[in-house]
């Protein structure tokens, strides 16, 4: 059976796409501990990050870099902090969560409330960034 993020890829189920190219799929987290909490994953279905094959892990990596990057630019937050939890969703993911402020520590699993228009603005913003 297909992962939700398989269904993202696939357009069946919606999402705030920040990036795409043919081996990897960025889009906004629906339950962002951050404002621009994004997710990066391989269009491959693979469960678990450590089973992908070292040349797609060395991509996801890679294409992590240049999403962050455009996140700073877009967000300018104090830096993006990356994490791999990889248990809510059988499907490999990497988290990008710009972090604002040494003082608001953010935990996975307890979300902010964005409104969708701020969600889509977000994720454009982030998008024209790219190369």
């Amino acid at each position: 059976m297909a992962s939700i993020f398989s269904k993202i890829i696939a357009g069946e189920i919606p999402c705030y796409k920040v990036a795409e190219n043919e081996n990897f799929f960025a889009f906004l987290d629906i339950r962002p501990v951050s404002r621009g909490h994004t997710l990066v994953i391989p269009k491959m279905e693979v469960d678990y990050v450590f089973d992908l094959n070292e040349h797609t892990y060395s991509g996801l990596m890679g294409y992590c870099w240049k999403v962050a990057r455009a996140m700073d630019q877009a967000l300018q937050p104090i830096r993006i902090a990356m994490t791999v939890e990889g248990l809510e969703v059988p499907h490999a993911h990497i988290h990008l969560i710009p972090i604002y402020s040494v003082t608001g520590p953010f935990r996975l699993g307890h979300s902010i409330k964005l409104e969708k228009e701020e969600m889509y603005t977000i994720s454009e913003q982030i998008a024209k960034h790219l190369d």
